[in-house]
């Protein structure tokens, strides 16, 4: 016998033991803590955020983000999230979804403009839509919301064309860093559905400014900390003990820990990680990186707050007002490149971009060699639901199955969805 409850006894969990602090762990305190739980909750590095974490750069004198993590405004658990902790500091963005784009092998320049409305009729406008393209180009995108639930993007559509090369390719590869005719079809599907099916207003791209811990982290584990949850970092989960359907001890490094009968663990870590705890479970195993790189210096008067660049090492700039940040996603073929010639690179493509010519200011790269699962249909086959066969046991992490790209939204999904099923859980 485990010493727990007898099977079939209506115990609900009082209590609760999360592993990870980003915004997944974080998701699911909050909503835990909502329901009357006594939460606590660790995470192996120094402190919270995960990858969507902000730290003081003494390189460049700023306060910088990992990497640069966009949202949507009609993200509804970013939304909820940030409604239900406090946040005061609002998302930064345009007041319409305006894409801009600028083509540096070619000098070409174009802004993608969506209406507000849900009925797309942007496509008809010629100072609207991708240079050179028809309004009947679009409707083979149509393509991507029907098929197989293992197709590819490329079994779906056509990936050529200029509708393709200049909006639906850089897109892709920043929502889901991967190849984007390889990456999931079912996945884009669900991002189509939540966005630019919704309309302009739900696509309105949101930017964390001046951070990713003013917008999301610090007024999360100040809203916890109001509520007497401990977050205490810098502690590794080494071991989940685990016997019949129930885990029993984790070990913290200190010995092995009971789990009391009406405790519930949340398991919100890296899935390399969860699955050296727990062998037994299916994640995602192969990964793309992201470089992302920060200059300290001020963006030129009139630079869009993101402009997306074909042509050039560079994707994506980020216009913040004490600096400029670049993005590349599925960087695999530039992520073990010298820093210094990263640096040079991405100054050079700013250079052109943004029209103007300086020398480099103080640079910091940062690189993610894991940062997300590669969102191709045979890893999202392998994403493992939140519930577990241990029935005091759940999973949360953009990695788990969320139905969506690894995103900040499918993050905090994940950990209202653990959570969901922790409180209305009983012993069978």
């Amino acid at each position: 016998m485990d010493g727990g409850a007898a099977v079939g006894d209506p115990v609900t969990f009082a209590r609760a033991t999360i592993a990870g602090a980003g915004l997944a762990g974080l998701s699911a305190a909050v909503r835990l803590v909502e329901a009357g739980l006594t939460v606590r909750i660790a995470d192996s590095a120094a402190q919270a955020g995960g990858r969507c974490r902000s730290y003081h750069d003494p390189q460049l004198g700023l306060t910088i983000d990992n990497g640069n993590h966009l949202v949507l405004a009609g993200n509804r658990s970013v939304a909820a999230f940030r409604a239900t902790i406090g946040a005061a500091t609002p998302l930064a963005g345009p007041d319409h979804a305006d894409f801009a784009f600028a083509d540096l092998a070619s000098g070409d320049r174009w802004t993608i403009r969506m209406n507000d409305g849900v009925l797309p009729w942007w496509v008809l406008s010629t100072r609207r839509r991708v240079p050179g393209t028809g309004a009947l180009d679009y409707l083979r995108l149509a393509g991507l919301l029907t098929g197989a639930p293992g197709d590819a993007v490329g079994d779906r559509i056509d990936a050529t064309g200029p509708v393709w090369d200049k909006l639906i390719a850089p897109v892709l590869l920043a929502v889901l860093n991967t190849p984007p005719e390889t990456g999931s079809a079912r996945l884009t599907a669900a991002v189509l559905r939540e966005s630019l099916l919704r309309g302009g207003k739900a696509t309105l791209p949101r930017i964390a400014e001046p951070s990713l811990a003013a917008a999301f982290i610090d007024p999360a584990l100040a809203w916890l900390a109001a509520r007497d949850t401990p977050f205490t970092p810098g502690r590794r989960l080494r071991a989940i003990e685990t016997l019949g359907d129930r885990a029993t001890a984790l070990d913290w490094g200190a010995g092995p820990e009971p789990v009391a009968d009406d405790e519930v663990v949340v398991l919100a870590v890296p899935p390399w990680v969860a699955t050296a705890l727990l062998p037994e479970i299916s994640a995602p195993d192969a990964f793309h990186a992201i470089v992302n790189a920060h200059f300290a210096i001020a963006p030129p008067d009139g630079a869009p707050a993101m402009l997306g660049l074909l042509g050039g090492t560079a994707e994506w700039l980020f216009a913040f007002p004490d600096r400029i940040s670049v993005t590349v996603s599925a960087a695999d073929a530039i992520v073990d490149l010298d820093r210094e010639e990263l640096a040079r690179r991405f100054w050079a493509d700013i250079q052109s971009a943004y029209r103007f010519s300086a020398p480099m200011p103080a640079w910091q790269i940062v690189k993610e060699k894991r940062a997300t699962f590669a969102a191709t249909p045979e890893q999202d086959e392998k994403r493992p639901a939140a519930a577990t066969r241990w029935r005091n046991l759940f999973l949360a992490g953009d990695w788990t199955r969320t139905r969506l790209p690894a995103t900040i939204e499918g993050a905090l999904r994940s950990g209202e969805t653990a959570a969901r099923l922790a409180i209305g859980a009983r012993t069978r």
